[in-house]
């Protein structure tokens, strides 16, 4: 059997969140639900409106020099920038604009800058998005490149998230599993519990989608 999605609706926006739930695998932990992105990260509409929703908590409040976009999400950084600079909005960066980066990821899954870009973070306020945030650990990473290049995090947001903060940032999401998904796992695979009961993996997952261990893709 393939697996299928479902959709949930933001409730302040068209957009809707596509899920699928099984039994899957991270490169973290193991969870219940797949969360599809793949046509908010990639397809222009739906960008456009998720960076609606996450611009709209930092328009008045926060300066952003730089979006360190994780995950494949340069396209809906790119809008928050164009957001971010249409309506005004005060960057301290000389050029008086808005850099938007994505790292490069070493073998040991470290984040790099090469000395083209460090100074698009060197001294500059940092916003990171991501596609997602459960464990936190790629958010993580990202703050910790962010310091070490001599920049400074001032806010952390995404498409989805199942915290309502990591690293000590508040999480600013499109979606959240408040008010869907509330029975939402995800857990090391030792402590799954899934796996406990003895229920096979249906997939592995990650930023770039899912390899299903069906014959059927994905519909």
């Amino acid at each position: 059997m393939a697996v299928k999605l479902m959709e949930f609706p933001n409730p302040n926006s068209s957009l809707k969140l596509r899920v699928a739930r099984g039994h899957f695998a991270t490169s973290h932990s193991h969870i219940n639900y797949y969360v599809d992105l793949t046509f908010t990260k990639h397809r222009l509409s739906e960008a456009k409106e998720a960076a609606r929703i996450l611009t709209s908590k930092y328009k008045t409040s926060t300066i952003i020099d730089t979006i360190l976009c994780l995950d494949g999400t340069e396209v809906i950084g790119a809008c928050m920038a164009s957001d971010l600079t249409k309506s005004g909005f005060h960057s301290i960066n000389i050029h008086n604009t808005i850099y938007v980066v994505t790292p490069e990821h070493t073998t040991g899954s470290q984040l790099l800058f090469r000395e083209n870009i460090q100074p698009m973070i060197r001294g500059k306020h940092v916003l990171i998005l991501a596609a997602s945030i459960t464990t936190g650990y790629t958010v993580q990473g990202g703050i910790e490149a962010i310091e070490y290049y001599g920049g400074t995090t001032v806010g952390v947001c995404s498409i989805f998230a199942s915290v309502d903060e990591c690293s000590g940032y508040p999480v600013s999401s499109v979606f959240n599993t408040k008010y869907m998904m509330s029975d939402y796992i995800s857990k090391p695979h030792l402590e799954c519990p899934m796996c406990k009961k003895g229920q096979k993996l249906d997939a592995i997952v990650n930023t770039y989608g899912i390899s299903s261990f069906t014959e059927k893709p994905v519909k």
